[in-house]
């Protein structure tokens, strides 16, 4: 079985009573995979629907898609695993979504950053070192290292980052203003992507060199 993100939710009781009832039901644990890439396409559609009327409405939809994308993303595993619904192809239903959604949640921020000509330009670059983060994840995972999910920005940490500048965009009356927090977001999902890329290979080839010493 593939290594479990660390998520500190997974104990409460609301979410192991959520996922009894959601396995009840018999929804595959795959299906919920496949649920939070739809709310991530819901998310990216709403940020790019921002650049326009109705904004504040859009920016609040996002928000929620992104959350609703990492409920789906925390369910998923509890139905596989605490109750019993792991399937051969689980791993890549857990996997590939999760940067299909990354990949349509940054570039959809890029377009709502209004003003910044650079903006969709900056989104697609979080987009692909979100995916970098990722690839150094999983190939410490094939070199038998552990697969290693710690920041500083990871995807539940990239998510709450986007999450607080949607909702703190929605708030502002300005459509610049909010274009600007978007953007500043966005640098600090690329910035921190590519540190966390970095302490990822580092801590990998420590792993690698301890083992071959």
């Amino acid at each position: 079985m593939a290594e479990r993100r660390p998520i500190a939710t997974r104990d409460t009781h609301w979410a192991r009573a959520l996922a009894a009832r959601i396995a009840a039901t018999g929804l595959t644990a795959n299906a919920i995979s496949l649920a939070g890439a739809v709310f991530a396409a819901l998310a990216g559609a709403a940020f790019w629907l921002a650049d326009g009327p109705h904004r504040r409405a859009w920016l609040v939809v996002a928000a929620v898609g992104i959350q609703l994308r990492l409920l789906c993303n925390m369910l998923d595993g509890m139905v596989a695993v605490e109750h019993g619904r792991a399937t051969p192809t689980g791993a890549l239903y857990n996997d590939v979504p999760d940067r299909v959604a990354d990949t349509v949640i940054l570039v959809g921020a890029g377009y709502a950053a209004v003003g910044i000509e650079w903006g969709p330009g900056l989104g697609w670059a979080c987009a692909v070192m979100a995916m970098l983060t990722a690839f150094v994840r999983v190939l410490g995972g094939s070199l038998g290292t552990p697969q290693y999910f710690f920041g500083p920005q990871s995807k539940s940490q990239r998510m709450a980052v986007l999450t607080a500048a949607a909702l703190a965009a929605a708030m502002v009356p300005s459509a610049a203003t909010a274009g600007r927090i978007v953007t500043f977001a966005l640098v600090v999902v690329l910035v921190g992507s590519a540190i966390t890329a970095v302490r990822r290979l580092r801590r990998i080839a420590a792993d690698l060199e301890r083992r071959d010493a």
